[in-house]
């Protein structure tokens, strides 16, 4: 059982006390009252003091009643709970390499991308504004993760949270794929999970970098305008390669579906033509990729095609856009939303209490 605490019941009080102790993002919070954790505890079929592992960089315990305390400060409703657990296993597993997203000086932070029948059903935007605000379900899941990194992990900015100048996205970071207007297999399928399964990926991404194209029509021009943006030689992924996101609007997937070109096509071209040139290396940047090729007029910003994560995301309006991550050193990883035993749902519903 967590340890309790008492406050006076003024929302002054409260925010005085979490803001004092440094369990506080900066913005009010939910009081984590007994009853409201209890609740939140309803939608998971996993006892209170079970352990999800260590996280870093202080390897604070990840019990789920610590999980509920942070997701009712966060604001989250109770059957927002099962992403958020799905979310934290999914940061655990090692190839996220969770202690480095933590501690770094380059501005990542976990992206969640959820997918299947859960983002329907909790609402989690996919259209218009997806990044936000304005939805309840992205805003408090995302937040729930970054006090969770804070209260369990301690990755207190400035102090064990290195990032020099941080982003906004380390507030909130969630979004759900469009599976619903893109004409290609979703990506959680894409990855192994069967269309039925609501799942989370999670990756240790940047702020998104938006791609304007209002002109082309057809897909040469959309691929042109994709690789001249993804084109960075200040990102991390230049020089430590690893797997960039791309989501595109449904209007630049449809021109490029319509042209006949598909994830695994997008993902060769942006691998041949999203290229530092040579002679730029050679004037200054960081240290060039391990696998610099001296003869080779530009360098590729990811190891091989499929290092690249294509989504369909937003509404209609000609706009992209794309997530550098922090390197190869770390991993997108995805989790589907299962029961204690390991058993996926097919609806959110069957883990209430």
């Amino acid at each position: 059982m967590s340890r309790t605490v008492r406050v006076g019941d003024s929302p002054e009080a409260m925010q005085e006390l979490f803001e004092s102790e440094g369990w506080s993002d900066g913005l009010p919070i939910v009081p984590p009252t007994r009853e409201r954790v209890d609740e939140m505890l309803r939608f998971t079929d996993r006892a209170p003091d079970e352990s999800l592992g260590v996280m870093p960089p202080i390897h604070g315990i990840a019990t789920v009643e610590v999980l509920a305390v942070n997701s009712v400060m966060a604001g989250c409703k109770p059957e927002y709970f099962p992403l958020v657990l799905t979310a934290v296993e999914a940061m655990l597993d090692p190839a996220f390499n969770l202690l480095a997203v933590q501690a770094t000086t380059h501005p990542c932070a976990p992206l969640m991308i959820v997918n299947g029948p859960a983002a329907g059903e909790l609402g989690v935007n996919s259209r218009y504004g997806a990044y936000g605000p304005g939805f309840r379900a992205n805003a408090t899941i995302g937040r729930a993760i970054r006090l969770i990194l804070l209260n369990v992990g301690g990755a207190v900015p400035g102090v064990l949270d290195r990032s020099t100048q941080g982003q906004s996205s380390k507030y909130s970071f969630c979004i759900a794929e469009n599976e619903a207007e893109s004409p290609w297999t979703p990506l959680h399928v894409e990855r192994g999970f069967e269309p039925w399964m609501s799942t989370v990926t999670v990756v240790g991404a940047e702020n998104p970098h938006n791609i304007n194209d209002h002109v082309s029509d057809r897909a040469q021009g959309i691929l042109a305008t994709l690789s001249g943006a993804m084109n960075d030689m200040g990102s991390n992924n230049a020089y430590l390669l690893g797997g960039p996101v791309l989501a595109l609007g449904p209007e630049h997937a449809s021109i490029l579906a319509g042209d006949g070109v598909d994830k695994a096509a997008i993902k060769q071209h942006v691998f041949e033509n999203a290229r530092v040139p040579t002679d730029l290396w050679r004037l200054g940047g960081m240290a060039p990729p391990a696998d610099f090729v001296p003869d080779c007029p530009a360098q590729p910003i990811i190891g091989s095609p499929d290092d690249l994560l294509v989504i369909v995301l937003g509404g209609f309006g000609r706009h992209s856009s794309w997530m550098p991550t922090f390197g190869g050193s770390t991993r997108a990883v995805t989790r589907a939303v299962t029961r204690s035993d390991g058993t996926p749902v097919r609806s959110l519903g069957e883990l209430r209490g």
